[in-house]
Order: structure tokens, then C-alpha cells, then sequence
């Protein structure tokens, strides 16, 4: 029997074909070797970049933190102290000017309205201070 071939006096025995066709495993592994050798170049192309060392001490001079409350009427603490918002500024840019610059963190009320918060953010912002944080209450479920 030539293979591919169709033999009908086969199909009257009941005669089934036992042979594995390989042609298309054969197609199947020739196109992964072709994928494999067009790719293995281009993961083996490195890039020299000279990365910064870091150092493993620890801190030890620790930033100044300040806060920053907002109460529900809008009324603004500076470390627990009331201020008014004409004052906040001057406060803020002296702040800033520190070296190391000191963290402010922002403590809204759950009732404080957002224009409140976002004016203090942005004072912050335009006096140069870098690092803002929120602070908030882990909640419940």
C-alpha cells in the first residue's frame, strides 16, 4: 500500500490504517526550531548599564513630622495647636526650607469638607514641601 493512497479493497477487509502520519509533527518541530533560532539572539543581547550602589546602613537621623488637622468646620491644627489658613502659609514655606525637609501629615475629619483639605494640600504643595501624607482610621467591616 503507497501511502496516501487510498485503497478501497482495504475499506471492504475492515482493514484499518496503523501507520502514524509525521508530516505534520515534522512541520510542527521545524517551525519551533525556526522560532527557536530566530529568538535565542535576541534574549541573549544585554544592555551594560553601570546601576548605583546603595548603602544597607540604617537612618538614623529620623525627619521632623508635622500635622495637620482639619475639624469639621473647617477649622485648621498645626501639631494640635489652632491656626488660621493666612498663617498656615509662612508656616509651611519654613518648612520647607528645612534640611531634611520635614513630613507634613494631613489629618482630615470625616466631615470636613474637601475644599478644606485640598486648600491646605495646596499651600503645602506651592511652599515646596515634598512629602504629604493622609492619615486615616483603619476601618471596620
Amino acid at each position: 500500500m503507497a501511502f496516501g493512497m487510498h485503497d478501497s479493497a482495504a475499506d471492504l477487509d475492515g482493514d484499518m490504517m496503523n501507520e502514524i502520519n509525521m508530516t505534520p509533527l515534522v512541520d510542527v518541530m521545524l517551525v519551533l526550531l525556526i522560532i527557536f533560532i530566530i529568538t535565542v539572539p535576541v534574549m541573549k543581547h544585554a544592555l551594560h548599564v553601570e546601576l548605583p550602589r546603595a548603602t544597607t546602613q540604617p537612618q538614623t537621623v529620623k525627619p521632623d513630622v508635622n500635622q495637620l488637622s482639619i475639624d469639621a468646620q473647617g477649622a485648621y491644627f498645626w501639631n494640635q495647636k489652632p491656626i488660621t489658613l493666612e498663617a498656615l502659609e509662612p508656616l509651611l514655606r519654613a518648612e520647607a526650607e528645612k534640611a531634611p525637609q520635614p513630613e507634613l501629615h494631613i489629618r482630615g475629619d470625616k466631615a470636613a469638607r474637601y475644599e478644606f483639605v485640598m486648600t491646605a494640600m495646596a499651600q503645602a504643595r506651592q511652599a515646596g514641601l515634598k512629602k504629604i501624607a493622609f492619615i486615616s482610621e483603619p476601618g471596620t467591616k
